[in-house]
């Protein structure tokens, strides 16, 4: 029957089962279970220490302790002024090649932090090769990019900065150029002993990102302890959401951003994507080399979910429906009747919360 749900643009395998399939079944549900546990402890990582003793200060007596998902902090602690100089260079387009793009321009903060393409539009029109992750939460996150490149929010600066098909720039124009301007020159003369550098602008705009969470969505008030935050399909979805596995990978603080995982743990997503792979599918074998980590990806967050259509790195899924379609085929092996695609939709819906005290749309 999945092929009358399943999206057109895959083609299914002729012969899939589960490993659920070949069980009792008064046993799968005890096992999908025990084996989601197990994987939560061997492969849970958590978000970097000094930001996890930030977000348990903050934790309410509410929260429930016993959850694999966690409540996003209301607050963490930042340098403002350096926060607020982050800010002014993240919708700077001074720091790209020709001054058309800014950071702001991939990672728009009323879209959820992207641009919700399929692959983001750099300088002169380049095209990129990978969809644009969102910037919000991105603190939570235990390594950046899909791929897991680099570890922290400052090592991430240079990447789309000197990207030909994104900024398309170097550090010693942006350098130069921000030299020249006497407000930057007198802000950051005044936050930084050594004046504008490569680590005093990536400092700058990694503290800017350390300001863009987003507590109190209605689930962070479930957690919390509000029963009625979130609807009764809301509720099902997530208690699904649990029985079925996908709390094995999207968990903790960030439900996702804490881990590696192959996409396609239960099938060939890219043989049936029916188009042909290309460097960015690889994952972290671009990185390491190991062909362990072929099509290895950072697991990525669920937050704000409803609002960063298209989805996967690919971009491939285009609906939220869609999206949980595949991840339930290929990543658990099971096959979602309507009532489960519902359900699941609306606890992701429930996912979405406030940017400076605003609810986001």
């Amino acid at each position: 029957m999945l092929n009358a749900t399943f999206p057109r643009r895959y083609t299914m395998p002729a012969v899939k089962r589960s490993f659920s399939s070949l069980l009792p079944p008064l046993t799968v549900a005890g096992l999908i279970a025990l084996s989601a546990g197990l994987l939560l402890s061997l492969t849970w990582r958590g978000v970097p220490e000094e930001n996890s003793r930030k977000a348990t200060t903050v934790l309410t007596e509410g929260m429930r302790r016993t959850e694999p998902l966690s409540p996003l902090p209301r607050s963490l602690e930042v340098d403002t002024s350096k926060a607020a100089l982050g800010e002014r260079l993240f919708h700077d387009p001074v720091l790209s090649r020709d001054h058309t793009i800014s950071c702001a321009s991939c990672h728009p903060l009323n879209q959820g932090g992207t641009d919700r393409r399929a692959r983001s539009i750099g300088v002169a029109g380049a095209v990129g090769t990978i969809n644009t992750p969102t910037v919000l939460n991105t603190v939570f996150n235990f390594v950046q990019f899909w791929d897991g490149r680099v570890a922290t929010l400052e090592e991430q600066v240079s990447g789309p900065l000197t990207n030909p098909l994104e900024m398309a720039s170097n550090w010693t124009d942006v350098i130069a150029r921000l030299n020249a301007d006497r407000d930057y020159r007198e802000r950051f003369t005044l936050l930084y002993p050594s004046g504008i550098t490569p680590a005093t602008v990536a400092d700058a705009l990694a503290q800017f990102e350390r300001t863009l969470i987003t507590p109190d969505a209605p689930f962070d008030r479930y957690l919390r302890g509000e029963h009625d935050a979130i609807g009764e399909d809301a509720r099902e979805g997530y208690r699904r959401f649990k029985d079925y596995g996908c709390a094995s990978c999207h968990q903790g603080v960030n439900i996702g951003g804490n881990m590696f995982q192959r996409f396609g743990v239960m099938g060939d997503y890219f043989a049936a994507r029916q188009r042909a792979v290309e460097d960015a599918d690889l994952g972290r074998f671009i990185v390491t080399g190991r062909e362990d980590d072929r099509h290895v990806f950072k697991v990525p967050s669920l937050r704000n979910i409803a609002l960063t259509a298209p989805y996967f790195h690919d971009g491939s899924a285009t609906t939220l429906d869609e999206a949980v379609v595949v991840m339930a085929w290929y990543q658990l092996g099971r096959e979602l009747n309507a009532e489960d695609r519902r359900v699941l939709v609306a606890f992701l819906n429930s996912l979405t919360g406030q940017l400076r005290g605003e609810a986001m749309r």
